[in-house]
């Protein structure tokens, strides 16, 4: 072949190339973007679900975007296993990640992430706030990022008297500097910090502000420079506490008028290790850490949750407004996740670790563009694993074929059609020291808990609520209603027995 001959076919094979790569350049770019929206301990105290105290304008018109299930379950209601449920697609009762200090490579070491499952398809990911639980020992996954992680405080205070100007318990835990020091004295001879603070301070003097003129930031940056489309997780701290959040959202609300718990008593019938009582809130002052509560101090801590879910509303607005301005809207998908719920006093609770109703049912839109229907909603139930297959089907990935196992199932025709159904129940659990599992089985009426003894040695317990006749929770039906329970129970009986994988690999 001549000399000509040769470099007329590079030109032609370089030409082919280039537009080989321009086409599959588009063909990438014209995926949607995924952009998931992480609030943690934030229950269904938003207008749009109906609470008639809560401001919340922005998640509410988010809502009114998309699809809002009103029936969505965490899987565990604990920020660490939650969000391995998120981003694995797995329940913990088949994973056994129950408890902190368990990173989940240590179990799955080529486990495939949610957003690695995007980044294996040509996505750039990225993650700022909180997206995994870093404290109490367990850490980021590196490896589900495209970038380096974008990390924020969820213990945060401004004002000195909050913390005495000392490191207090709860900060502690959230800077792993437990894992790290010799001989730390038991935590509970560590200060308490405050419950909550009010400054008059701008948004951006806490984390989730500036968590959201980062997201801002990054998002104008790849609208302008990324040929990828992109999936963005971004975590917000509040509701958590402390409620440290700016004056202006406490002024928003008459502590006198909000809503004081209903039925304060544990279920009659339950047993007694069912309800957890204080939870952290114990290591926050003023709150008393035994005793009874104070109508004052109820009162207080309702007004600060109500506040702090107006504070990360502000800040979702903000990042939804930079959204629509650089006309992102038309091709990327929103979903907006609470990790788990949160008891204000029902139950005499204070806390989430349990699995009853407050605890465990969540906020979850989806913001689909022509798929799913401006404004709709479903009784579909659903839960914290089904985001994985869903986010894959609607950005056109394969279903997850992954190293660890996926629980989750597509609510992709729920989103089509929301009379739709694709399962008829919700499963969640939650583990007790007392070696027990609480597995609970949630359909639209009923929810079954069965403790069961993980060294098989003791008879299950059960726990039966009818939320037709008793939403709050007031009565243990278990034993009134042989033939409901017997049903519930053949739910059970489908799913394997909770995994112990958590309690083999503890640190």
């Amino acid at each position: 072949m001549k000399m000509f001959e040769i470099k007329k076919l590079a030109h032609l094979a370089a030409a082919l190339a280039v537009a080989v790569g321009s086409c599959l350049s588009a063909t990438a770019k014209d995926k949607p973007n995924v952009l998931l929206i992480l609030v943690d301990d934030l229950k269904p105290a938003l207008g749009s679900y109906g609470d008639e105290h809560a401001i919340s304008p922005n998640i509410d018109r988010l809502a009114s975007k998309g699809i809002r299930f009103d029936l969505a379950y965490c899987n565990q209601a604990v920020c660490m296993a939650s969000r391995y449920n998120l981003m694995l697609g797995a329940r913990s009762t088949t994973t056994g990640f129950y408890s902190f200090g368990t990173e989940f490579r240590e179990v799955y070491p080529d486990a495939v992430t949610l957003s690695q499952h995007f980044m294996n398809h040509g996505y750039h990911a990225e993650s700022m706030g909180k997206v995994y639980h870093i404290g109490h020992g367990n850490t980021n996954d590196e490896a589900s990022w495209s970038i380096p992680h974008r990390k924020a405080k969820v213990i945060e205070y401004i004002v000195p008297e909050s913390t005495g100007r000392e490191l207090t318990r709860e900060e502690i835990m959230f800077q792993n500097t437990r894992m790290h020091l010799e001989g730390l004295s038991p935590i509970r001879e560590f200060p308490r910090g405050a419950i909550g603070e009010a400054p008059d301070v701008t948004d951006e003097a806490y984390a989730d502000g500036r968590i959201a003129v980062h997201a801002i930031n990054r998002m104008r940056k790849l609208k302008k420079e990324s040929a990828k489309p992109f999936f963005m997780a971004v975590g917000f701290a509040r509701p958590h506490l402390p409620f440290s959040v700016p004056k202006l959202y406490w002024d928003m609300y008459d502590r006198s008028k909000l809503p004081l718990p209903e039925y304060e008593e544990h279920p009659k019938g339950a047993p007694a290790f069912a309800v957890k009582g204080r939870g952290e809130m114990a290591n926050y002052k003023p709150f008393p850490e035994e005793g009874p509560v104070s109508e004052e101090m109820k009162r207080y801590v309702i007004h600060g949750y109500y506040a702090s879910v107006s504070y990360v509303d502000a800040q979702i607005g903000r990042v939804i407004d930079e959204f629509e301005r650089l006309e992102l809207d038309d091709n990327t998908i929103v979903v907006l996740w609470g990790d788990h719920g949160w008891h204000l006093g029902d139950h005499g609770s204070w806390t989430k670790h349990d699995n009853y109703e407050q605890a465990n049912r969540i906020p979850f839109l989806f913001v689909a563009p022509g798929v799913a229907k401006p404004g709709s909603s479903t009784k579909q139930l659903a839960e914290t694993v089904d985001i994985y297959p869903t986010l894959a089907e609607l950005a056109g990935l394969p279903s997850p074929d992954v190293p660890q196992p996926i629980d989750g199932l597509s609510l992709v025709p729920v989103l089509r059609d929301p009379q739709k159904r694709v399962r008829d129940h919700a499963y969640h659990a939650f583990p007790r020291n007392n070696n027990k599992v609480g597995q609970a089985f949630r359909t639209e009426r009923y929810r079954m808990v069965r403790w069961v003894d993980m060294g098989g040695e003791e008879e299950p317990i059960y726990e039966l609520y009818d939320y037709k006749k008793d939403p709050l929770e007031t009565v243990n039906i278990a034993d009134s209603k042989p033939k409901v329970l017997a049903q519930m129970i053949a739910i059970a009986d489908s799913h394997p027995f909770p995994s112990q994988n958590a309690r083999k690999n503890r640190r």
